[in-house]
This record gives C-alpha cells, sequence and structure tokens, in this order.
C-alpha cells in the first residue's frame, strides 16, 4: 500500500508537470492578447503609424520573411553541426582514450555554457574577416548555384556566416545529448558484434546508432530550438533585409523575428511592441510546432530508445 511519501512525492510530481503546462499556457496568452493590437490592426494602420513597418504591407506579410529567414538560419546551422556533433560524439563515446575522452567532455559542457553574446563578438570581430576569400571563391565556382550567387560582400555579413556561427554555438549542445546516448548503448550488444567479427566502425553502425537515433533526433532538436530563438549573435553579424531569399552570400536579403525583435524593440512605440510581439508569436509557434514533432518522432522507436 503507497505510503504518505509515496503520495507525497506523486502528487509533487503531477503538480510540477501540471505546471509547466499552465506557464506554457500563460505565455500564449499573454503573447495572444499584446499581439492582438496589431493583428486586429485595419489594412495600412501599421505602415502609417509604424516608421519601420514597410509600406503597404499586412502582418502576415511583414512576418512572413522573418519566418522564413529565422528557418533557413537554423536549418543550415543544424546540416553543417549535426555530421561534426555525431562525429565528435562518438569519438568520445568509443574511441578516445578514457583520460583524452573525460577532457574533450569537459571542454565540451564549457563550451555549451559561453553566453551566445560571446559567440557574436567572436563572429563579428575574428571569423567574419577570414571567411571573406573562402565565400568569394564559392562564388567564383558555384555561382551557378542559385544560393552560392555572386558576387560575396565584403564584409560578408551574410546569412550563411550566421549559420556558421549558430553551428558553432549548438555542436557542443547536440555533442553533450548524443554522447550520454552513445555511453548508454547496450554493452552486451556491443560485445556480440564484436564477438561475431565486427569491425569497432561496424559494431558502431549495427549496434550503437541505431539505439542512439531517437536521442540523436532529440538532440537535433534541442540544438535546433536555440538556433531558431538566438538573438545576439545574429544580431551582432547580419546585415538584415526582408526577402525570401535563397541567397547565402548577399547582404541585405535574410533577417530572423528574434534579431528583429532586438533591433526595433528599443524605439518602438506601443503599436510597434505589439507588432514584435505577434512575431514573437509565430516563432512561439514555430518553437512548439517543432518540439511536438521531435517528439512524435521518437515516441515511435520508445521501445528502443536512448532519448527515453
Amino acid at each position: 500500500m503507497e505510503g504518505f511519501a509515496g503520495r507525497a512525492f506523486r502528487w509533487t510530481a503531477t503538480g510540477a508537470g501540471a505546471l509547466i503546462l499552465a506557464v506554457l499556457a500563460a505565455v500564449a496568452v499573454f503573447l495572444i492578447i499584446r499581439a492582438w493590437p496589431a493583428m486586429s490592426a485595419r489594412s495600412g494602420e501599421l505602415s502609417e503609424k509604424i516608421n519601420w513597418f514597410p509600406e503597404g504591407q499586412s502582418l502576415l506579410q511583414f512576418i512572413g520573411p522573418l519566418v522564413w529567414g529565422t528557418l533557413l538560419a537554423a536549418a543550415i546551422a543544424l546540416i553543417i553541426s549535426m555530421p561534426l556533433s555525431v562525429g565528435i560524439a562518438l569519438f568520445i563515446s568509443h574511441y578516445a582514450p578514457r583520460r583524452l575522452a573525460n577532457t574533450l567532455g569537459y571542454v565540451i559542457d564549457l563550451l555549451a555554457a559561453i553566453p551566445s553574446v560571446v559567440y557574436g563578438l567572436w563572429g563579428g570581430l575574428w571569423l567574419i574577416p577570414k571567411l571573406q576569400p573562402a565565400w568569394a571563391w564559392l562564388a567564383d565556382n558555384f555561382g551557378w548555384f542559385p544560393p552560392f550567387a555572386g558576387p560575396a560582400s565584403d564584409p560578408p555579413r551574410v546569412i550563411l556566416s550566421v549559420s556558421l556561427v549558430l553551428a558553432v554555438m549548438i555542436l557542443p549542445i547536440i555533442t553533450a545529448v548524443c554522447r550520454e546516448v552513445f555511453l548508454q548503448a547496450p554493452v552486451l550488444h556491443e560485445e556480440a558484434a564484436l564477438a561475431l567479427g565486427a569491425t569497432r566502425w561496424e559494431m558502431v553502425r549495427m549496434a550503437v546508432l541505431p539505439f542512439g537515433r531517437p536521442g540523436i533526433i532529440s538532440a537535433a532538436m534541442l540544438g535546433l530550438g536555440r538556433a531558431l530563438g538566438e538573438t545576439m549573435a545574429v544580431l551582432m553579424i547580419l546585415s538584415p533585409g526582408a526577402l525570401y531569399s535563397l541567397a547565402l552570400l548577399k547582404v541585405g536579403q535574410q533577417q530572423t523575428i528574434a534579431a528583429n525583435i532586438a533591433l526595433q524593440f528599443p524605439e518602438a512605440d506601443p503599436l510597434g511592441v505589439s507588432t514584435l510581439i505577434a512575431t514573437g508569436l509565430a516563432l512561439f509557434v514555430i518553437t512548439l510546432v517543432v518540439n511536438m514533432a521531435a517528439r512524435a518522432i521518437v515516441a515511435r522507436r520508445k521501445d528502443f530508445s536512448g532519448a527515453n
């Protein structure tokens, strides 16, 4: 029979879960209420009363390019960081000597704790000038491919530079999660593969990666969530625009939601603040959908998952 301590723990855990849902609902209600003046504004009112709002555009037309820039920067960052993160995590968990693995683990955890503004300063002051030759080479040799169409700007304050900095930012997070998932792979599965004559890589491919696939997805979504909401690094590097553009090497093409809020908020009037909160509501919905989709994918393989 369940004792008092068991019941107290059960109700405490239930209350904590309910509190999370309540906070999430409260955030959603706050965003909707504060964004409602902009959402209900008549056609043309926003551009009349807000000096930075594009002339003749509706709220949806304004938000659309920001959503596009946010998704584009985060997607490129994830594409760059995922292979590196999985490779580093595998090296730490299954290849490196234990002393080296422990040292690398500490370094990865330290990198994950660095504030985003530091990455922004590093990217804007040190990395950006060094990227110009590489981006110019891409434009000269692969300019026939629309995303790399030139000429490359100098300095390259473009979405590709931002995505590279975001990739460096989310790499430690993804690596740390993948490392812990790979370390949880059943030892008996690994030993069975090796006993059957598999090489180290074949053992990893047959025993570790299938077990860790849901965990890899969870790590990717965690990194994607940080990339979607990143503000200061984007603000300090990107030369913004408001276009549905795939041009990765040209300035003034894209902008992200979070960076636009930080850029416009200090001088925004009440209607301008409402407009910015409406864009924040769009980011909230995007993040919620991404995390729900990731959870659904992980749940499909929960019986053989290193993420649960």
